[in-house]
Protein backbone atom coordinates (compact mmCIF):
# COMPACT_ATOMS: atom_id res chain seq x y z
CA UNK A 1 0.00 0.00 0.00
CA UNK A 2 1.30 3.61 -0.81
CA UNK A 3 -0.60 6.19 1.69
CA UNK A 4 -2.65 5.61 4.01
CA UNK A 5 -5.70 7.44 4.04
CA UNK A 6 -8.76 8.12 5.74
CA UNK A 7 -10.54 6.20 2.92
CA UNK A 8 -8.37 3.22 2.91
CA UNK A 9 -8.03 3.03 6.70
CA UNK A 10 -12.36 2.80 6.75
CA UNK A 11 -12.50 0.48 3.27
CA UNK A 12 -10.68 -2.32 5.35
CA UNK A 13 -12.99 -5.42 6.21
CA UNK A 14 -12.32 -6.84 9.79
CA UNK A 15 -11.42 -10.30 9.96
CA UNK A 16 -10.94 -12.58 12.44
CA UNK A 17 -7.59 -11.56 12.90
CA UNK A 18 -6.40 -8.39 13.16
CA UNK A 19 -5.33 -6.76 9.90
CA UNK A 20 -2.22 -4.23 9.36
CA UNK A 21 -1.70 -1.85 6.70
CA UNK A 22 1.64 0.09 7.04
CA UNK A 23 2.50 3.54 5.15
CA UNK A 24 5.34 3.48 2.43
CA UNK A 25 5.51 7.24 2.81
CA UNK A 26 6.11 7.24 6.86
CA UNK A 27 8.49 3.72 7.61
CA UNK A 28 6.49 2.67 10.62
CA UNK A 29 3.33 4.41 10.61
CA UNK A 30 0.50 2.30 10.23
CA UNK A 31 -3.11 1.29 11.28
CA UNK A 32 -4.70 -2.47 12.71
CA UNK A 33 -8.12 -3.23 12.20
CA UNK A 34 -9.39 -5.30 14.85
CA UNK A 35 -11.94 -8.21 14.85
CA UNK A 36 -14.40 -6.22 16.43
CA UNK A 37 -14.21 -3.38 13.60
CA UNK A 38 -12.02 -0.75 15.93
CA UNK A 39 -9.15 0.88 13.96
CA UNK A 40 -5.90 1.55 16.14
CA UNK A 41 -3.13 3.86 14.26
CA UNK A 42 0.25 3.15 15.30
CA UNK A 43 3.76 3.36 15.07
CA UNK A 44 6.67 0.96 15.12
CA UNK A 45 10.38 1.43 15.55
CA UNK A 46 13.51 -0.33 17.55
CA UNK A 47 14.45 1.40 20.70
CA UNK A 48 18.43 1.75 21.43
CA UNK A 49 19.33 3.62 18.33
CA UNK A 50 17.83 0.76 15.79
CA UNK A 51 19.55 -2.47 15.04
CA UNK A 52 18.42 -5.67 14.24
CA UNK A 53 19.37 -6.27 18.54
CA UNK A 54 17.35 -3.69 19.35
CA UNK A 55 14.18 -4.17 21.35
CA UNK A 56 11.18 -3.72 18.91
CA UNK A 57 8.17 -1.43 20.52
CA UNK A 58 4.97 -0.48 19.02
CA UNK A 59 3.98 2.77 20.33
CA UNK A 60 -0.29 3.11 20.06
CA UNK A 61 -1.33 6.62 18.97
CA UNK A 62 -4.99 6.96 18.83
CA UNK A 63 -8.06 5.12 17.81
CA UNK A 64 -9.66 6.19 14.22
CA UNK A 65 -12.63 8.55 14.70
CA UNK A 66 -10.85 10.08 18.31
CA UNK A 67 -7.94 11.22 15.61
CA UNK A 68 -8.11 11.64 12.22
CA UNK A 69 -5.62 10.10 9.69
CA UNK A 70 -3.54 13.11 9.70
CA UNK A 71 -3.52 13.86 12.80
CA UNK A 72 -2.14 10.13 13.32
CA UNK A 73 0.81 10.38 10.83
CA UNK A 74 1.82 14.00 12.81
CA UNK A 75 1.94 12.23 16.08
CA UNK A 76 3.95 9.04 14.64
CA UNK A 77 6.68 11.64 12.79
CA UNK A 78 6.95 12.84 16.63
CA UNK A 79 7.55 9.58 18.23
CA UNK A 80 10.04 8.66 15.41
CA UNK A 81 12.11 12.54 15.72
CA UNK A 82 11.99 11.31 19.23
CA UNK A 83 13.47 7.55 18.37
CA UNK A 84 15.94 9.32 16.21
CA UNK A 85 17.10 11.43 19.50
CA UNK A 86 17.53 8.25 21.25
CA UNK A 87 14.52 8.24 23.19
CA UNK A 88 12.10 5.55 23.69
CA UNK A 89 8.43 6.50 24.00
CA UNK A 90 6.82 3.49 24.53
CA UNK A 91 9.79 2.38 26.83
CA UNK A 92 8.86 5.71 29.24
CA UNK A 93 4.99 4.81 28.65
CA UNK A 94 6.08 1.49 30.48
CA UNK A 95 8.00 3.14 32.92
CA UNK A 96 5.04 5.43 34.08
CA UNK A 97 2.46 2.58 33.97
CA UNK A 98 4.86 0.98 36.13
CA UNK A 99 6.08 3.82 38.08
CA UNK A 100 4.96 4.15 41.64
CA UNK A 101 1.95 6.19 42.77
CA UNK A 102 1.58 8.59 46.20
CA UNK A 103 -0.22 5.39 48.04
CA UNK A 104 3.01 3.18 46.90
CA UNK A 105 5.14 5.93 48.25
CA UNK A 106 2.91 6.32 51.84
CA UNK A 107 3.59 2.19 51.89
CA UNK A 108 6.93 2.38 51.67
CA UNK A 109 7.19 5.46 54.25
CA UNK A 110 5.08 3.43 56.66
CA UNK A 111 7.26 0.57 56.32
CA UNK A 112 10.87 2.15 56.17
CA UNK A 113 10.53 5.40 58.09
CA UNK A 114 7.28 5.81 60.09
CA UNK A 115 8.63 3.00 62.83
CA UNK A 116 11.90 5.06 63.61
CA UNK A 117 9.51 8.15 64.85
CA UNK A 118 7.27 8.30 68.51
CA UNK A 119 4.23 6.44 68.41
CA UNK A 120 2.20 10.13 69.12
CA UNK A 121 3.87 11.70 65.90
CA UNK A 122 3.35 8.38 63.95
CA UNK A 123 -0.71 8.61 64.90
CA UNK A 124 -0.42 12.21 63.74
CA UNK A 125 1.24 11.12 60.42
CA UNK A 126 -1.45 8.20 59.39
CA UNK A 127 -4.14 11.18 60.76
CA UNK A 128 -2.78 13.74 57.64
CA UNK A 129 -2.52 11.35 55.27
CA UNK A 130 -6.18 9.77 55.77
CA UNK A 131 -7.67 12.88 55.98
CA UNK A 132 -5.76 15.51 53.81
CA UNK A 133 -3.01 13.88 51.55
CA UNK A 134 -4.68 10.65 49.88
CA UNK A 135 -8.17 12.11 48.97
CA UNK A 136 -6.43 14.75 46.70
CA UNK A 137 -3.63 12.96 45.19
CA UNK A 138 -3.39 9.41 46.87
CA UNK A 139 -3.78 7.54 43.24
CA UNK A 140 -1.52 10.41 41.23
CA UNK A 141 1.98 8.82 40.03
CA UNK A 142 4.72 10.26 43.11
CA UNK A 143 6.94 11.25 40.38
CA UNK A 144 3.94 13.37 38.25
CA UNK A 145 2.68 15.46 41.62
CA UNK A 146 2.76 19.24 40.59
CA UNK A 147 3.53 22.27 42.89
CA UNK A 148 0.19 23.55 41.93
CA UNK A 149 -1.39 20.37 43.49
CA UNK A 150 0.19 20.69 46.86
CA UNK A 151 -0.31 23.98 46.73
CA UNK A 152 -4.14 23.54 46.82
CA UNK A 153 -4.15 20.68 49.74
CA UNK A 154 -1.86 23.68 51.11
CA UNK A 155 -4.45 26.52 51.01
CA UNK A 156 -7.41 24.14 51.51
CA UNK A 157 -6.59 24.20 55.07
CA UNK A 158 -5.85 28.25 55.12
CA UNK A 159 -8.61 28.60 58.15
CA UNK A 160 -6.22 26.17 60.05
CA UNK A 161 -2.66 27.35 59.47
CA UNK A 162 -0.62 25.00 62.19
CA UNK A 163 -2.77 22.23 60.31
CA UNK A 164 -1.61 22.92 56.81
CA UNK A 165 2.11 24.00 57.76
CA UNK A 166 2.22 20.28 59.14
CA UNK A 167 0.76 18.45 56.45
CA UNK A 168 2.85 20.50 54.24
CA UNK A 169 5.69 19.16 56.68
CA UNK A 170 4.22 15.85 55.75
CA UNK A 171 4.28 16.04 52.48
CA UNK A 172 7.68 17.45 52.10
CA UNK A 173 9.30 14.55 54.09
CA UNK A 174 7.61 11.74 51.57
CA UNK A 175 8.62 13.87 48.24
CA UNK A 176 12.35 14.31 49.75
CA UNK A 177 12.33 10.27 50.65
CA UNK A 178 11.24 9.79 46.89
CA UNK A 179 14.04 11.67 45.70
CA UNK A 180 16.31 9.22 47.92
CA UNK A 181 14.66 6.31 46.98
CA UNK A 182 14.72 7.30 43.19
CA UNK A 183 10.82 7.66 43.02
CA UNK A 184 11.13 11.14 41.62
CA UNK A 185 14.65 13.17 39.82
CA UNK A 186 16.61 15.00 42.66
CA UNK A 187 15.79 17.93 43.31
CA UNK A 188 12.02 17.99 41.86
CA UNK A 189 9.98 18.41 45.76
CA UNK A 190 6.94 19.70 44.15
CA UNK A 191 6.89 21.58 47.68
CA UNK A 192 9.93 23.74 47.19
CA UNK A 193 8.68 27.51 46.90
CA UNK A 194 5.00 26.79 48.65
CA UNK A 195 5.07 29.60 51.15
CA UNK A 196 3.87 28.68 55.02
CA UNK A 197 0.88 30.20 56.55
CA UNK A 198 1.92 32.36 59.79
CA UNK A 199 1.57 30.78 62.88
CA UNK A 200 0.53 32.65 66.13
CA UNK A 201 0.70 31.13 69.52
CA UNK A 202 -2.11 30.78 71.44
CA UNK A 203 -2.29 32.79 74.44
CA UNK A 204 -5.88 31.60 75.86
CA UNK A 205 -5.97 30.13 79.34
CA UNK A 206 -8.56 30.15 82.37
CA UNK A 207 -9.16 33.02 84.11
CA UNK A 208 -10.12 32.59 88.17
CA UNK A 209 -13.78 32.86 87.68
CA UNK A 210 -13.35 30.35 85.10
CA UNK A 211 -11.70 27.93 87.52
CA UNK A 212 -14.42 28.53 90.10
CA UNK A 213 -16.90 27.53 87.64
CA UNK A 214 -15.15 24.53 86.14
CA UNK A 215 -14.50 23.06 89.87
CA UNK A 216 -18.17 23.43 90.07
CA UNK A 217 -18.40 21.45 86.78
CA UNK A 218 -16.42 19.00 88.17
CA UNK A 219 -18.50 18.12 91.22
CA UNK A 220 -21.48 18.51 89.71
CA UNK A 221 -20.50 15.70 86.86
CA UNK A 222 -19.36 13.35 89.70
CA UNK A 223 -22.61 14.02 91.48
CA UNK A 224 -24.79 13.70 88.83
CA UNK A 225 -22.37 10.71 86.98
CA UNK A 226 -22.22 12.13 83.36
CA UNK A 227 -18.05 12.31 84.36
CA UNK A 228 -16.14 9.40 85.69
CA UNK A 229 -13.71 10.03 88.85
CA UNK A 230 -11.11 9.17 86.27
CA UNK A 231 -12.29 11.72 83.78
CA UNK A 232 -12.23 14.55 86.73
CA UNK A 233 -8.81 13.07 87.90
CA UNK A 234 -7.23 13.63 84.50
CA UNK A 235 -8.41 17.59 83.66
CA UNK A 236 -7.24 18.16 87.78
CA UNK A 237 -4.02 16.43 86.46
CA UNK A 238 -4.10 18.46 83.72
CA UNK A 239 -4.23 21.88 85.17
CA UNK A 240 -1.62 20.79 88.14
CA UNK A 241 1.10 19.34 86.66
CA UNK A 242 0.71 21.21 83.11
CA UNK A 243 1.52 18.22 81.85
CA UNK A 244 0.31 17.63 78.14
CA UNK A 245 -2.76 15.82 77.68
CA UNK A 246 -1.25 11.94 76.69
CA UNK A 247 1.05 12.31 79.00
CA UNK A 248 -1.56 11.75 81.69
CA UNK A 249 -3.68 9.95 80.24
CA UNK A 250 -1.23 7.05 79.35
CA UNK A 251 0.42 7.34 82.57
CA UNK A 252 0.68 4.44 84.17
CA UNK A 253 1.38 3.59 87.69
CA UNK A 254 3.95 1.70 88.09
CA UNK A 255 5.81 5.11 86.65
CA UNK A 256 4.31 6.89 90.12
CA UNK A 257 7.08 7.47 93.02
CA UNK A 258 4.41 9.50 95.51
CA UNK A 259 7.26 9.42 97.94
CA UNK A 260 9.20 11.45 95.72
CA UNK A 261 6.21 12.98 94.77
CA UNK A 262 7.30 12.40 90.36
CA UNK A 263 5.74 10.51 87.81
CA UNK A 264 8.53 9.43 85.79
CA UNK A 265 7.95 9.37 82.39
CA UNK A 266 10.28 6.69 80.25
CA UNK A 267 8.73 8.78 77.27
CA UNK A 268 7.08 11.97 75.72
CA UNK A 269 7.01 14.64 73.17
CA UNK A 270 10.41 15.69 74.80
CA UNK A 271 11.69 12.33 75.55
CA UNK A 272 12.08 11.04 79.27
CA UNK A 273 11.14 13.37 81.57
CA UNK A 274 9.56 13.51 85.09
CA UNK A 275 6.04 15.15 86.24
CA UNK A 276 6.11 16.75 89.33
CA UNK A 277 3.57 16.26 92.15
CA UNK A 278 2.18 18.87 94.37
CA UNK A 279 0.80 18.06 97.07
CA UNK A 280 -2.76 18.13 95.56
CA UNK A 281 -1.41 16.16 92.58
CA UNK A 282 -0.58 13.47 95.14
CA UNK A 283 -3.88 13.65 96.98
CA UNK A 284 -5.58 13.58 93.35
CA UNK A 285 -3.56 10.08 92.60
CA UNK A 286 -3.84 8.64 96.44
CA UNK A 287 -8.03 8.85 95.66
CA UNK A 288 -7.66 7.25 92.63
CA UNK A 289 -5.44 4.33 94.01
CA UNK A 290 -8.65 4.14 96.23
CA UNK A 291 -11.32 3.07 93.54
CA UNK A 292 -12.47 -0.08 93.38
CA UNK A 293 -12.36 0.40 89.62
CA UNK A 294 -8.19 1.13 89.80
CA UNK A 295 -7.91 -1.89 91.16
CA UNK A 296 -5.70 -4.30 88.62
CA UNK A 297 -5.35 -1.32 86.04
CA UNK A 298 -2.02 -0.40 85.31
CA UNK A 299 -3.10 2.86 84.00
CA UNK A 300 -3.84 6.11 86.41
CA UNK A 301 -6.21 7.22 83.97
CA UNK A 302 -8.66 4.28 83.06
CA UNK A 303 -10.62 3.76 80.30
CA UNK A 304 -13.10 1.26 79.50
CA UNK A 305 -11.64 -1.51 80.78
CA UNK A 306 -9.39 -2.20 82.92
CA UNK A 307 -6.44 -2.74 81.16
CA UNK A 308 -6.91 0.40 79.16
CA UNK A 309 -6.49 4.06 79.41
CA UNK A 310 -9.00 6.40 78.54
CA UNK A 311 -8.56 7.58 74.67
CA UNK A 312 -10.73 10.32 74.28
CA UNK A 313 -11.64 13.51 77.15
CA UNK A 314 -12.87 15.45 74.27
CA UNK A 315 -16.42 14.95 74.74
CA UNK A 316 -16.71 15.09 78.56
CA UNK A 317 -14.38 18.41 78.10
CA UNK A 318 -17.26 19.64 76.00
CA UNK A 319 -19.59 18.84 78.33
CA UNK A 320 -17.74 20.66 81.56
CA UNK A 321 -17.09 23.63 79.89
CA UNK A 322 -20.52 24.28 78.50
CA UNK A 323 -22.46 23.42 81.92
CA UNK A 324 -18.88 26.01 83.34
CA UNK A 325 -20.22 28.69 80.66
CA UNK A 326 -16.19 28.38 79.22
CA UNK A 327 -15.80 29.34 75.56
CA UNK A 328 -12.90 28.83 73.60
CA UNK A 329 -10.72 26.77 75.52
CA UNK A 330 -8.68 23.80 74.41
CA UNK A 331 -7.57 20.96 76.71
CA UNK A 332 -4.28 21.57 75.66
CA UNK A 333 -4.67 25.40 77.27
CA UNK A 334 -5.06 23.49 80.87
CA UNK A 335 -1.26 23.38 80.06
CA UNK A 336 -1.28 27.13 79.64
CA UNK A 337 -3.41 27.83 82.53
CA UNK A 338 -1.13 25.89 85.08
CA UNK A 339 2.20 27.96 83.37
CA UNK A 340 0.28 31.11 84.03
CA UNK A 341 -0.79 30.64 87.46
CA UNK A 342 3.34 29.52 87.97
CA UNK A 343 4.18 32.68 86.71
CA UNK A 344 1.62 35.45 88.27
CA UNK A 345 2.29 33.07 91.56
CA UNK A 346 6.11 34.81 90.77
CA UNK A 347 8.00 31.56 89.88
CA UNK A 348 10.29 32.30 87.80
CA UNK A 349 10.78 31.40 83.96
CA UNK A 350 13.57 28.63 84.29
CA UNK A 351 11.67 26.65 87.04
CA UNK A 352 8.10 26.60 85.08
CA UNK A 353 10.24 25.36 81.89
CA UNK A 354 11.47 22.43 84.22
CA UNK A 355 7.81 21.50 85.43
CA UNK A 356 6.34 21.72 82.18
CA UNK A 357 9.70 19.45 80.44
CA UNK A 358 11.00 22.40 77.88
CA UNK A 359 13.92 20.70 76.32
CA UNK A 360 14.71 23.03 72.96
CA UNK A 361 18.14 23.28 72.52
CA UNK A 362 18.37 27.10 73.93
CA UNK A 363 15.98 26.47 76.78
CA UNK A 364 17.45 23.29 77.69
CA UNK A 365 20.73 25.46 79.15
CA UNK A 366 19.13 27.62 81.12
CA UNK A 367 16.93 24.61 83.04
CA UNK A 368 19.88 22.65 83.84
CA UNK A 369 20.88 23.83 86.76
CA UNK A 370 17.28 24.25 88.42
CA UNK A 371 17.10 20.42 90.85
CA UNK A 372 14.15 18.99 91.98
CA UNK A 373 13.30 20.66 94.98
CA UNK A 374 12.15 24.02 93.75
CA UNK A 375 10.24 22.82 90.50
CA UNK A 376 8.23 21.05 93.46
CA UNK A 377 7.90 24.11 95.18
CA UNK A 378 6.48 26.17 92.53
CA UNK A 379 4.55 22.74 91.59
CA UNK A 380 2.47 23.58 95.30
CA UNK A 381 2.06 27.22 94.73
CA UNK A 382 0.37 25.92 91.37
CA UNK A 383 -1.50 23.21 92.96
CA UNK A 384 -2.96 25.62 95.82
CA UNK A 385 -4.26 27.96 93.44
CA UNK A 386 -5.97 25.45 91.56
CA UNK A 387 -7.20 23.54 94.11
CA UNK A 388 -8.58 26.55 96.03
CA UNK A 389 -10.42 27.45 92.60
CA UNK A 390 -11.46 24.14 91.63
CA UNK A 391 -12.96 23.61 95.52
CA UNK A 392 -10.80 20.47 96.00
CA UNK A 393 -10.86 19.06 99.42
CA UNK A 394 -7.97 17.73 100.89
CA UNK A 395 -8.10 13.78 101.12
CA UNK A 396 -8.03 12.90 105.34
Amino acid sequence: MARITKRAVEAVEPTAKPVLLWDDQLPGFGVKVLPNGLRRYLVKYRAGGGGRAAAQRWYTLGTHGAVTTEEARDLAQQVLAAVARGEDPQGDKFAFREAPTMAELWERYVRDHLPMKKKTSQYDDRQKWRDYIEPKIGRRKASQVRRDEIDAIHKSLADRPYVANRVLALMSKLFNLAERWEMRADGSNPCRHVIKFKEFARDRYLAGDELVRLGAALREGLETQTETPHMVAAIQLLLLTGARLNEVLRAQWDWVDLDRRVINLPDSKTGKKPLFLSEQAVEVLKGLQALSTSQDCPYVIRGRSKDQPLTNLIKPWKRLCERAEIEGVRLHDLRHTAASIGVSNGTSLPIIGRILGHTQARTTQRYAHVDIDPALDAADRIGATVSAALGMKKRR
